[in-house]
C-alpha cells in the first residue's frame, strides 16, 4: 500500500483567522485534528455535523478551560479539506450548533462547492 499525498487545506471565508483568535491549546488540538484528515484520517474529536447529510461535513470539538471551541470542515473534495467555519460555542443550553452558526457553514459550503467547480475548469 502507498502513501497517499497530503491533502492541501483551503480556508473559507475568515476561518483561518478565526481559528488564530483561539487559545494556544485550543488551536493546537484542532491543529491536531486537521492534520489527521489531510492524512485520510478522523481524529476522535471529530465527528459528522448534524444537519448535512452523511459524513462529509465534519465538526472539531475542543473543550477548554470551561470554553467549548468548534472548527467545522468538509472531505466533500478529493483535492483539499475546506475549512468553513471556527467559532467559539457562547450558548451553555444544548449541545446543538447555534442557527446563525449554521447558516454560516451552509453558505460557506456553497462557497466552497463553487470554487471547486471552478478549479476543475
Amino acid at each position: 500500500m502507498y502513501n497517499m499525498p497530503e491533502r492541501p487545506i483551503i480556508w473559507v471565508g475568515s476561518s483561518r483567522r478565526d481559528l488564530r483568535a483561539f487559545p494556544r491549546e485550543v488551536r493546537r488540538d484542532i491543529g491536531q485534528s486537521l492534520y489527521a484528515a489531510q492524512q485520510g484520517e478522523t481524529d476522535p474529536s471529530a465527528k459528522p455535523l448534524k444537519g448535512f447529510g452523511g459524513g462529509s461535513v465534519v465538526e472539531i470539538v475542543a473543550e477548554h478551560r470551561g470554553g467549548a471551541w468548534r472548527t467545522v470542515y468538509t472531505v466533500r473534495f478529493a483535492e483539499a479539506i475546506c475549512v468553513l467555519h471556527a467559532f467559539q460555542k457562547k450558548s451553555k443550553k444544548g449541545i446543538a450548533t447555534p442557527k446563525q452558526d449554521m447558516n454560516l457553514i451552509h453558505q460557506r459550503l456553497a462557497e466552497a462547492e463553487r470554487l471547486h467547480r471552478e478549479r476543475q475548469n
